[in-house]
């Protein structure tokens, strides 16, 4: 294997053996292959699509395979192989429906008719299609940049379409990047405009989640969330998929089970929509890796709904559930709603039911709930306190938390941030300092929270309007930004800052391992992004 996806990837070079996450090696080897057969699905899409005949089946299958591979979705070989076939089965089918129409084909390339009689075969594939297969480092730089963007896209994309909000642009986008993905003749003049559409691209598909959730949960409004317990048993939602835990409530309600949110699915708690539920407790425990912990002392049962899944404990481990994209040999998966019906959690609610009330960790409240409408609502307010000098500058630490000690670096940075300054936050990084900073200035939080990590779309589309409205440009606004990653979804938030022409952006705790020196300059020269240093220095800097 050789995987070098995430922040903590080994020696910030690449795992070789097993992921630090906890992926085997076969699993690995079988998500490169997962990659391989959605190009081959691509080649026959983009043909039908300009037939003007686009399979939405294939678009589906596009999402959920590419989101399966994310950093922490997906451990299970057995779903891996399911994966692999069903892709296979579309992409065969769409080229039958092509042949039918009179379309014929000779010399189709390897991804477009490769298939295999047993897994064997399919390993030893998988070792021939893998990053390393991509010999120039630059071209494998950039491409894996694209393809890890498309990642993050296909999960933002996906929740979306589980509301029922889907744009045609972004699957033409993705079918067109996979084909680029290992293409022999790939250059960095054609693979870099590649690399800025997927950032554009990005902006779309963070909007179209952002008005699925908002249409179908209301605009998220400040609020405070409860942070202690009740005696009630309980279960405990993680991940970032908010139709998952409507429907939990939904069944749930009456039953003397609560439900706590953890991790990424905090910012459910800021919607109206689900003030209707007197369940919903509020937040149990911290960002995803505290699981390891939070899971243990929750007593209850957990439901997984998306990626930031950490190898079970055998201390929780049997009471742990997957669903959705989330997979693990040996934990039970919830299956997917079938048309016009809910998913069915009688058997987490009756899991619960028997277990003991989680046990108290923490008391108090923590406050969030600041969608790009609800901060546009303050412009004003903002302005004033600005004008007046009360605020000096804004500081976006939007993105990921992880577990390297480094990351001790921003609840570092964020207590060294003179008073007169304000954090924007989404995602789950939020959670090395909501809980130690709680001042505000003149009733503005020193932490401004978003929500989740599609929701930096939220901070940048306030200081989009913010510049607009004030007739400057966005880097004339006093905003400052020291983003933290970990995985996909935030090299997707990346492109999109970039995109919409975002400069001096410190990325950290460690910047990709998989960004070339030479692709590294080019970023440098073009946007002016860099690393993090000292919290001193990067303080310094942030507020000259």
């Amino acid at each position: 294997m050789f995987c070098d996806q995430c922040q903590e990837t080994l020696a910030n070079e690449g795992c070789t053996r097993k992921g630090v996450c906890g992926k085997t090696d076969d699993v690995a080897d079988l998500q490169d292959l997962m990659i391989h057969c959605l190009r081959g699905l691509s080649y026959f899409q983009v043909l039908k699509r300009e037939k003007g005949k686009p399979d939405r089946e294939a678009n589906r299958q596009m999402l959920e395979v590419l989101f399966a591979t994310i950093t922490n979705a997906n451990f299970d070989r057995t779903r891996m192989i399911f994966f692999i076939n069903r892709t296979i089965e579309i992409r065969d089918r769409l080229r039958k429906e092509l042949e039918d129409e009179g379309t014929k084909f000779t010399d189709l390339p390897d991804h477009a008719s490769w298939s295999y009689r047993n897994e064997q075969q399919a390993l030893e594939k998988a070792k021939e299609v893998g990053v390393l297969s991509m010999e120039n480092v630059d071209i494998r730089s950039l491409s894996t940049l694209l393809l890890y963007g498309m990642k993050g896209m296909a999960a933002y994309a996906d929740h979306a379409l589980t509301l029922d909000h889907e744009d045609e642009k972004i699957f033409s986008f993705m079918n067109r990047g996979l084909l680029a993905y290992r293409d022999p003749d790939a250059s960095i003049d054609t693979l870099l405009p590649l690399v800025m559409e997927c950032g554009e691209i990005g902006v779309v598909t963070m909007s179209l989640l952002d008005e699925a959730n908002t249409s179908r949960y209301g605009v998220p409004t400040p609020h405070k969330v409860k942070l202690g317990v009740r005696k009630n048993p309980g279960i405990l939602i993680s991940g970032h998929e908010l139709k998952d835990l409507e429907e939990l409530l939904e069944q749930t309600k009456g039953s003397g089970i609560d439900v706590y949110t953890h991790g990424e699915m905090l910012p459910a708690n800021y919607y109206p929509f689900f003030e209707r539920y007197d369940n919903l407790v509020g937040n149990y425990g911290g960002s995803w890796w505290h699981q390891t912990k939070d899971f243990e002392t929750f007593n209850g049962p957990v439901l997984l709904t998306t990626n930031c899944l950490v190898p079970p404990l055998p201390l929780y481990k049997g009471r742990v559930y997957t669903t959705a994209t989330v997979g693990f040999e040996g934990v039970p998966h919830i299956q997917d709603r079938k048309p016009g019906e809910m998913k069915d959690f009688s058997g987490i609610i009756e899991h619960a039911k028997r277990c003991a009330p989680p046990t108290e960790i923490e008391s108090g409240e923590i406050v969030g709930g600041f969608n790009h409408r609800t901060l546009w609502d303050l412009k004003d307010k903002v302005m004033e306190a600005v004008g007046s000098g009360k605020i000096k500058k804004f500081i976006v630490m939007a993105g990921c938390d992880g577990r390297h000690r480094s990351r001790e670096y921003y609840s570092d940075f964020a207590s060294a941030l003179p008073k007169d300054t304000v954090i924007l936050t989404a995602g789950c990084a939020k959670y090395r300092y909501n809980k130690i900073i709680k001042d505000d200035i003149d009733g503005i939080p020193r932490v401004i929270d978003a929500g989740q990590c599609n929701d930096s779309f939220s901070l940048v589309a306030f200081a989009l309007k913010l510049a607009d409205h004030l007739g400057v440009g966005v880097n004339d606004l006093p905003i400052g930004y020291n983003i933290a990653w970990y995985e996909q979804k935030a090299v997707l938030v990346l492109l999109a800052l970039l995109y919409l022409g975002v400069k001096n952006i410190h990325l950290g705790p460690t910047l990709p391992a998989f960004v070339s020196p030479n692709v590294l300059n080019i970023l440098i020269d073009k946007f002016g992004i860099g690393g993090t240093a000292s919290v001193e220095e990067d303080v310094a800097e942030m507020m000259a």
